[in-house]
């Protein structure tokens, strides 16, 4: 048997059923709704509504919640910093901030700042401009000669 020598099963394709269509089809008026009632009317899903039974979002406890007013960083690697400016991507002379990640291709959007983590090794003195570094990133960012500022955020 060949690609070409497929098809499907007898029976797995059917038409689709018009409904509304004259008596004689066997779905005319009502079509297939039943007589009056919520559900035959057009427009209605009861979504979640299950017959008067508990609905499955009332049997189910209920966890946790989410912060709307959390702030999302981007994490960033000292060793990340360190490759693209081994390649050439990232200008040494001017302070490291998040507009100078993103054109360095560093980080692929913006969210609401920048989180440095101490991953990986900077040899160079770099000058970073973040809101948040980790304890031991600072201290290997001082230990080259760097500096880590926090802009004031409102």
């Amino acid at each position: 048997m060949k690609l070409n020598e497929l098809s499907d099963c007898k029976g797995a394709i059917r038409n689709r059923k018009r409904v509304g269509r004259g008596i004689g089809s066997g779905t005319g008026k009502t079509g297939g709704r039943g007589v009056k009632g919520q559900r035959s009317r057009s427009g209605v899903s009861l979504n979640g509504f299950e017959g008067g039974q508990m609905p499955i979002y009332r049997r189910l406890p209920k966890r946790g919640f989410r912060n709307f007013f959390a702030k999302d960083y981007n994490e960033v690697s000292l060793g990340r910093i360190q490759s693209a400016i081994d390649t050439g991507k990232l200008n040494i002379e001017k302070p490291v901030d998040i507009i100078a990640l993103k054109e360095a291709g560093i980080i692929r959007r913006v969210k609401d700042g920048v989180r440095l983590l101490s991953d990986g090794e900077l040899k160079v003195k770099i000058s970073f401009n973040v809101s948040y570094a980790s304890k031991a990133a600072r201290l290997k960012i001082e230990k080259a000669g760097g500096q880590v500022h926090f802009p004031e955020t409102v």
